[in-house]
Formats: C-alpha cells, structure tokens, sequence
C-alpha cells in the first residue's frame, strides 16, 4: 500500500476549535507501527476535550488530533517490531504506561506513574499524545491487539469500550447465577449488561431513563426500572424479593447514584464504579450501612489488560456489539456527528466517524 506524505484529520487548534486539516502522515518509531484508521467511536471524554474543558492538561498542547477508540489496519512498521505485520487488522487501546514504574511492572500501566510525562515512555493516544480521527496514525504494538479478518472495524472501535465494562467487572467480580443492576445504559452499561449475562449472571436489571432505558430493553435487558417514573432503590428491591442485587455497576457518574447503589446491592453485595463523574460530585454516603454490610465499592479506570479478551469474544460471537452501532459518518461530517452524539440525536448510543470513507471497512 502507497503511504501518502499528507492525510486528513480532525485538528484542534485551540480550545473549542475544531477544524479538518490536511497534515503530514506521522512515521512509525521504534516499537511502534503505522495505522490506516479504519473507523473511530465517539466516546463521552471526547467533547470535553474538544471544547476545551480540560485545556492544558486534555490536550497538554495545540494543535491536537483527538480520538481514541479506534480500528484499522497496519500499514508500516517501525524498526525492532516483532509479531505484527503489514495487513494486520487491530483494535486501539488508549494507554501505553511507561513500562518501569511499580504500577507498570504490576501491570496496572493504567495507573503508570509517569502519566504525562512521554519522554519515559508514557502514552495515552487522544489525551495527551495525537490520536485518531486521522487518516492514519503511529501507534506502539503495547496499545494494539489483532483481530480475524470477519471482524469489522466498527466492531474493533468498540473494543476500548468493552474493555472498561470487562475490567470493572473483573476488579468487582461477578455472582455466576446472580442478578445484576446496571445505572446507566449509556455505551459502557449497555456491555457491561451483555458482558455480565455472557460471564453467568442470569438475569441484569437495567435502571435508567428514555431512549436509553428503552435501548437497553431492545439489547437484552431482563428488567427495566424507569428512573422518572420509580424510586429506583425501592424497584431493584422490589424486584430482588427484597434481597437486593448481588452486584450493581454504576455507569452514568451521576451524582446521587452511588448512594442509590449502596442501598440496591446487597448485604456483602459489590459495586464497580464504571462512570466518570465530573470532579464537583462529592458524594455522601451511608458509612456505618457499608460497613455493617460489608459491601465493597471499587473504583474501576479504563481498560488495561482486556482488549484481547474482548476481541475475542466479539469474534466468538459471545459479545455483540454491532447493534450498538446507531450513526455512521465520514469525517469530513465530524460537526454533524459530534452534534448526533452529544445530543442523543436519533436515540444515538455508539455514533462512528471513517477516517477513510466506508470502503476501508
């Protein structure tokens, strides 16, 4: 394949300015090799970043190319790369930990040490280093995972997605059998639910409202509870005999859920945090009731050591993730799209941009 000099992309040049430009295609270093961005899912940090809400520090700099849940293909490769090739199809990761730092050498690299700092190694692609809502981008084969050749790249830019939902219920754990209470069914509930009834839960109660709620009903939700309509802790209850459930994931971030978890789980319950608040929400909560239950609360941080896993049950067909996929746009329609998403146009859940037009799928 021709690797063109030039290649277009979605370029911030400074705070709340977005624009598509024409830029060099980046080379690939050590370690690292060239994409061909097949496809890129919108994801819930990519506004703030794009009007600017974290200036400084998401993106540390302008002009910057944001994106960071990505498909494609490898198109070059850098030097001393091993066990990738040109052809490969794969899936993104976001983050790549320095490699040195206790927390990386534990193999938490999404908790690395050195976050911000690239001259040691760090990278956390469409945060704070370029991304993908490009033609083509450099990534290191630490933040990339293969992927048979029938699934498409729109499944692959759901990987990352996936991945939050799998690790936070890893870290949280799951009761084979048991019921699950899902708080939010945005993108990130919506596999947390499938993922939770593909692991052995038999049966995920979905709390939200709206299209939401009503596409978690279409996706596979055995109970719905309509936040506008019912007291939330009283219907999970209600609908548990009582008992409560036996793990809740809270993936809205909204303010006043984690209360609302802490009195639907049940006694010895867990709760994995899935959603990212905004920084205001201080939350209160019933601390003697925890401790007295002995209900366990963990925090749950991007996706580390997941992607493969994911990959391979979207190829197994243990997870769908297609009918997630609601609006398709090439990224010369990025306002269009970013408007879809934000506003939930259409009862939008995963809207994709394609870097390179429908063809590259």
């Amino acid at each position: 394949m021709k690797i063109p000099e030039k290649m277009k992309a979605l370029v911030l040049p400074s705070p709340g300015v977005f624009e598509i430009r024409d830029v060099e295609v980046p080379r690939p270093g050590p370690l690292e090799v060239l994409c061909r961005i097949g496809a890129v899912a919108i994801c819930g940090s990519d506004p703030e970043i794009i009007h600017g809400g974290q200036a400084g520090y998401w993106p540390p700099y302008y002009p910057f190319i944001p994106g960071h849940e990505w498909a494609g293909e490898v198109v070059a490769l850098g030097e001393n790369v091993q066990g990738f090739h040109v052809g490969d199809r794969v899936a993104g990761e976001a983050w790549k930990g320095c490699g040195h730092c206790a927390e990386c050498k534990a193999g938490r690299y999404n908790l690395c040490r050195n976050y911000a700092c690239p001259e040691t190694g760090m990278r956390h692609y469409g945060f704070q280093n370029q991304g993908a809502y490009a033609q083509y981008n450099a990534y290191s084969i630490k933040s990339i995972h293969t992927m048979p050749s029938h699934v498409s790249f729109h499944e692959g830019s759901l990987v990352d997605t996936a991945g939050v939902s799998l690790h936070g219920i890893e870290l949280t754990g799951l009761t084979a059998g048991g019921t699950v209470a899902v708080i939010g069914p945005g993108p990130i509930g919506l596999t947390a639910m499938r993922l939770a009834k593909a692991m052995g839960a038999s049966r995920v109660i979905a709390v939200g409202r709206r299209a939401r709620l009503q596409a978690a009903g279409r996706l596979g939700a055995d109970e719905l509870v309509d936040i506008e309509k019912q007291d939330p802790v009283e219907a999970v209850r209600s609908l548990t005999d009582n008992n409560g459930a036996d793990e809740v994931f809270e993936a809205s971030g909204a303010e006043g859920t984690l209360r609302q978890a802490i009195r639907m789980v049940k006694p010895g319950g867990r709760i994995g945090l899935l959603g990212v608040p905004n920084e205001k929400v201080m939350e209160k909560i019933p601390f003697k009731y925890v401790c007295r239950n002995e209900i366990v609360i963990m925090g749950v941080k991007a996706n580390p050591n997941v992607g493969g896993k994911i990959v391979s049950m979207i190829a197994s067909g243990k997870l769908n993730v297609r009918d997630l996929i609601t609006h398709t746009f090439p990224l010369e329609r990025f306002a269009e799209a970013l408007d879809t998403f934000e506003n939930r146009r259409d009862g939008a859940v995963k809207v994709i941009v394609e870097p390179n037009g429908e063809h590259s799928q």
